[in-house]
Formats: structure tokens, C-alpha cells, sequence
């Protein structure tokens, strides 16, 4: 690869991450608040990497190009023909491609469609319970939901209404739609997901954020495995993507 291209990549390159994690949260799409200093500290990086090769071309060339034609070339051609190592392979444009994304076209966040394909996260196995909150309706997060539905041997949650936050993951033809979280430990290459099923409310559109009010609907016997993790809807309201969206948590905050 020719050195004008290299820079113009790393330049490309350096602009696009700080875009994504200095200048906007794009970053927070794909992967968790705490990677974003190493984000921007790499975005600097390949900046000031692309502008120290262009100073050093500078300097080594000025003026010439990076293959000049020596005296051995001219007076051996037939030795050379077909190994013009001047041009640019046609694959190293594609380089841009990733780089150019990041400046002007962002990937939407992960959602219902990941949701539908990605490992489902286990709830962890508790032995034990804390009274529940008097509150009503009780703020609870998908998995706490869930390990009471099918581990508390006290059936705590029966007739309690919760309310939970999550977007919709919808199930084409069925009864039925998915309250669903997505939690990333890194990245969103190992996205997991946590889905509640709901029951008696229309779904509305996919990956629309809501925060839902109901009680379990009795599936299986409460208080062991067999309990659907599920809910019979009382009332949905749409919400705004919180901040901690790759959390299973009580929403806080939302995204600038």
C-alpha cells in the first residue's frame, strides 16, 4: 500500500473513532461506557500515527514518489514487466469502507433483532430472598423478575404488580411479545439477552422502548423452573432509550 494511502487511512481512521466516542455517544451503541477513554486515546493515535508518516515521507521525498524509477529500471525494462509495485492493490480501497462508516454512517444500536439470534443470559441461582417492597407497583429489573418467578419458594411475587423497563422484541403471529434487554460484558460481540413475556397488550413496534405495569401470568408451577417468565400487561408506556440500555438495571438517565 502506497504511503498517501496509508496516512489518508489513519487519518480516516483516527477521525471516525473520535467521532464516535469523543464528539457523540455512537460508541455506546457497541460497547460499554468503559471503553470509551480507549476509544478516544486510539482515535489520537491513529491520528497523530497518520501525521507522523506523512512528516516523515515528507522529509525522506520531498517531492518524489515513494517508487522512483532508478537507473536498473531503465536499462533492464523487460526485467520488470508485470512487477509494478506502484499502484495501489484495488482491495485496500475496501479499508475505507470501515473507516468512512464511522465518519457519516453509524450501524443502528442492538435490538430486537439481536435479541431474536443472541444467547440467552442464565439467571443466576439464589437460595435465599429479601422481603419484597411494599411499593406498587414494584420497579424490578428482568432478572430479578425472572429468578422470583421460578426460584422463590415463598411465591413472593404472586398478585404483585411490578413494573419493568425494556424494548419490545415482537413474535410475528403469536399471542404474545418480548420485554427484552440486551447486556454486554465488553463489547456487542458477546451480547446475551433477557426476555419477559407479555401477555394481554398489543406489541407495538420493534425495539421501541417501553415501560410496562402488570402481574405474572401462571405458567407452570410458581417458584420452580417450570414458571414462565412472563406477564399479563396492564399498561405500557413509551420511554426514552435510558442511558444503561446494555444493562439489565432500573433505567437511569437518557442518552444525550
Amino acid at each position: 500500500m502506497r504511503r498517501p494511502l496509508q496516512v489518508t487511512l489513519l487519518v480516516l481512521s483516527g477521525l471516525g473513532l473520535l467521532h464516535a466516542s469523543l464528539f457523540t455517544d455512537l460508541c455506546l451503541r457497541y460497547v460499554k461506557p468503559s471503553m470509551r477513554p480507549m476509544l478516544v486515546a486510539s482515535g489520537f493515535l491513529l491520528i497523530l500515527l497518520g501525521i507522523a508518516e506523512a512528516w516523515s515521507r515528507a522529509r525522506q521525498h520531498p517531492g518524489v514518489d515513494d517508487h522512483p524509477i532508478d537507473q536498473h529500471h531503465t536499462e533492464h525494462p523487460e526485467e520488470h514487466v508485470g512487477h509494478n509495485h506502484s499502484k495501489v492493490p484495488r482491495v485496500a480501497w475496501l479499508l475505507f469502507l470501515p473507516a468512512l462508516s464511522l465518519l457519516f454512517y453509524a450501524p443502528p444500536a442492538l435490538g430486537a433483532y439481536t435479541a431474536s439470534r443472541a444467547a440467552t443470559k442464565a439467571v443466576p441461582v439464589r437460595d435465599a430472598f429479601d422481603p419484597l417492597p411494599a411499593t406498587s407497583p414494584l420497579p424490578m429489573t428482568l432478572t430479578d423478575f425472572t429468578t422470583r418467578v421460578q426460584q422463590d419458594r415463598k411465591r413472593a411475587i404472586k398478585g404483585r404488580t411490578v413494573q419493568m423497563t425494556g424494548f419490545v422484541t415482537p413474535d410475528k403471529g403469536s399471542e404474545y411479545w418480548d420485554l427484552t434487554r440486551i447486556m454486554i460484558s465488553c463489547c456487542a460481540a458477546d451480547a446475551q439477552s433477557i426476555k419477559v413475556r407479555v401477555y394481554g397488550i398489543p406489541a407495538l413496534s420493534a425495539n421501541t422502548w417501553v415501560t410496562i405495569t402488570g402481574t405474572w401470568h401462571a405458567s407452570g408451577t410458581l417458584g420452580t423452573s417450570s414458571a414462565a417468565a412472563a406477564l399479563n400487561g396492564v399498561t405500557v408506556q413509551k420511554v426514552a432509550k435510558p442511558v444503561n440500555a446494555y444493562q439489565d438495571a432500573l433505567p437511569f438517565g437518557t442518552p444525550r
